[in-house]
């Protein structure tokens, strides 16, 4: 089973993703993971995020043993990857490693904003994530402040809706749901109400036809 789940930034895809796999038993990848480390990578070279030859360099170089880096979750590397999200050729090496990922036959489950429009238009069940903008930012600024860093809910709302602007109006892969995607907006649940009720979207999804 392959399950493609795409969202604006702190929608609660990623918690999520995670409690699926292992409710389904299936591989998990959070490709915004991987844009975030080419980012990183291209800022620890010293190289500039405008320029496109290191930022595609980064990306067929990328390590993903270090996807866990704590490093990857700060608001400066979220924003960094969102400018070579926009590189086509930074896509496309990143698309190769997604849908080799994809293809592992006991299945799988990858979020990201182009999972279902680009990466896996062909997933059994695709998701997708939404919440509303101050939602988002409240979850991202309660989620900062206990990591350590210091950061203000306004400066959190601005950036959030900064890339909520970056990722649906980029040319290439923008953000938007499938045709045939299945919508879970958060705004108003819980994590374990959430949970329940992409299961229950999923499950319904997969009944014989």
């Amino acid at each position: 089973m392959l399950i493609a789940m795409d969202g604006p930034a702190a929608s609660g895809k990623g918690t999520l993703a995670k409690m699926l796999a292992e409710h389904y038993g299936l591989a998990h990848l959070d490709t915004g993971s991987l844009y975030r480390a080419v980012a990183r990578d291209v800022i620890v070279a010293g190289d500039s995020l405008d320029d496109e030859n290191a930022a595609v360099h980064a990306a067929q170089a990328l390590d993903t043993g270090t996807l866990n880096d704590p490093g990857l979750r700060t608001p400066e590397v979220g924003q960094a990857a969102a400018k070579v999200a926009k590189i086509g050729a930074v896509r496309e090496a990143l698309h190769r490693l997604q849908r080799a990922f994809a293809s592992k036959p006991e299945g799988a489950i990858i979020e990201g904003r182009d999972i279902g429009t680009v990466v896996c238009p062909e997933a059994d069940v695709k998701l997708f994530v939404e919440a509303s903008t101050r939602v988002r930012a409240e979850r991202r600024y309660k989620e900062l402040l206990e990591a350590g860093h210091g950061i203000s809910y306004d400066e959190i709302h601005a950036q959030i809706a900064a890339r909520d602007e970056a990722d649906r109006s980029r040319k290439i892969s923008p953000l938007k749901p499938a045709q045939d995607a299945l919508l879970l907006d958060t705004s108003d649940l819980g994590i374990e109400a959430a949970f329940e009720a992409a299961i229950k979207l999923i499950d319904t999804a997969l009944l014989p036809r």
